[in-house]
């Protein structure tokens, strides 16, 4: 075996540089010049000078040579640990100047001479971990979203998006406020928080960049008090979620949306009781009248909280499996969830978020119908199988969106709208089903058409500086300082 054999990868040329590091050690250690050595291997000294710096190649055959000329092993010579403190900041300097982030600089190397001070190489290692965490931070961020995205939702699939845990705190906290069942109201909502010992704060100048502010140090719960559409109870019983789960700032994307599936889960069983939904749900699937229409009206809660409820139930009550899509009228997925086995766009890491849905499919075909107030119903011949699906059109601050729930042909006979006639076909990914233009209108159009894309801005979002939720700091203290009772300031 000899080291030329190796790939000749910035990692092996890294260990080449470190063992001649360790050679040139042991011969000053012994008070040899690189001729002194030379002539104990029989070599030029110019081809001992290229050992040392790494930049020749060195069979294991010749490396028995050196150790034995220097009364050492071969494996002293390889050990990991450089031999002294000048050596490490040297080989530290050589792995890095060999790296992916200093190669993209086109930055011409810098030599490592005996001139170069031990503080000028920690200087540009500092500055090259630098560049490198910022690099790390910018590349990766969508990667990790999307890979803690896709772990969530397999784990969503596996429990059946059922969490008897939330379920369970969920009864403990409706019982505070004697509920007996049915719609949760905002008085209710509002006894619970002063049961958690909380007084409630709508105010006018609330930061943007939050949904709620909790100042235990007072006992307040502020709101803004223009919610622009969103449920008020949702508002609070999201922050009072947050409290319950005793959770803290998140410090990382997993943590991040662990908290926001666990919270919203929690805020939407106290809206919609697991007791009194259930009851209902089973009474509308022997009436084959499952609609989430009637849920959402039911209990009072907006379309998407009882189209994400009805997940949470209805494979585990109700034995049906099920998906849900919430889609933007760009066709882009904002969440998705399935345990029905249907099949969502991915790309290579899986994730679903973020992806086209095929414009075949209820959740793009409802944008395009007038009546966007009647419930629209559709089946869908997939690849793999025919699933039927409702959908709602919700025009909510950040955009207009579709919200889908979803099941197979068989589960479809529960539903109130399973006669409908409207019925399409899908061979996504198959880029002729949709994606790809008719081979007419490719030939009018291949090389006259230039469209100026619309960029997701997401695309370019990096990890936010300072708090990782992204939140202004700054705002929010300055906020609490302004409305903190005066005994406080």
């Amino acid at each position: 075996m000899s080291l030329d054999q190796q790939s000749e990868s910035g990692e092996d040329a890294s260990l080449a540089f470190a063992i001649g590091r360790r050679i040139r050690e042991r011969r000053l250690a012994q008070g040899l010049t690189v001729t002194d050595l030379a002539l104990r291997l029989s070599r030029a000294p110019s081809q001992v000078s290229l050992v040392e710096n790494g930049r020749k190649e060195i069979k294991l055959s010749e490396l028995r040579q050196i150790a034995s000329a220097l009364s050492t092993t071969v494996e002293t010579l390889m050990n990991a640990e450089p031999p002294s403190k000048r050596a490490a900041l040297e080989i530290a300097l050589d792995r890095a100047q060999r790296g992916p982030v200093f190669t993209s600089l086109n930055l011409p190397s810098l030599a490592i001479r005996k001139s170069l001070s031990d503080d000028a190489i920690a200087t540009v290692l500092a500055l090259h971990d630098e560049i490198q965490r910022l690099h790390n931070e910018r590349a990766s961020t969508p990667e990790i979203a999307r890979r803690a995205n896709t772990a969530l939702r397999l784990e969503q699939r596996s429990r059946n998006n059922y969490f008897s845990h939330l379920e369970e705190i969920a009864r403990d906290l409706l019982r505070l406020v004697d509920h007996s069942g049915g719609p949760l109201s905002q008085r209710s909502a509002s006894d619970l928080a002063k049961h958690l010992g909380f007084s409630l704060h709508y105010v006018g100048d609330f930061p943007k960049s939050t949904r709620s502010i909790t100042d235990h140090r007072n006992g307040r719960i502020y709101l803004p008090a223009n919610l622009r559409g969103i449920d008020p109870r949702s508002a609070l019983l999201q922050a009072l979620a947050l409290h319950v789960l005793e959770m803290k700032e998140p410090k990382n994307y997993e943590e991040l949306l662990r908290q926001r599936v666990e919270t919203n889960y929690l805020a939407a069983a106290l809206l919609i009781p697991e007791e009194s939904a259930v009851g209902y749900l089973s009474s509308a699937k022997v009436a084959r009248e499952l609609s989430i229409e009637d849920l959402r009206d039911t209990f009072a809660v907006p379309y998407e909280i009882a189209a994400h409820r009805f997940t949470n139930l209805a494979t585990r009550h109700l034995e049906i499996p099920v998906h849900f899509l919430k889609v933007h009228d760009s066709g882009v997925i904002s969440k998705a969830y399935e345990n029905d086995k249907v099949v969502f766009p991915t790309d290579a890491l899986g994730s679903v978020e973020g992806q086209i849905v095929c414009r075949w499919w209820a959740a793009r075909q409802v944008f395009s119908m007038e009546d966007q107030l009647t419930p629209y119903h559709q089946y869908s011949d997939k690849p793999a199988g025919t699933y039927w699906c409702t959908s709602s059109i919700q025009n909510t601050p950040s955009g207009v969106f579709s919200v889908s729930v979803g099941t197979t042909f068989e589960g479809a006979r529960w539903f109130r709208g399973r006669n409908t006639k409207k019925r399409f076909k899908s061979t996504c990914p198959d880029e002729r089903c949709c994606r790809r233009p008719s081979d007419t209108l490719a030939g009018r159009w291949d090389g006259l058409a230039l469209p100026s894309a619309q960029l997701n801005s997401s695309l370019l979002a990096a990890i936010p500086t300072g708090t990782f939720t992204g939140v202004d700091r700054v705002a929010i203290y300055d906020f609490l300082e302004s409305h903190s009772p005066s005994g406080e300031k």
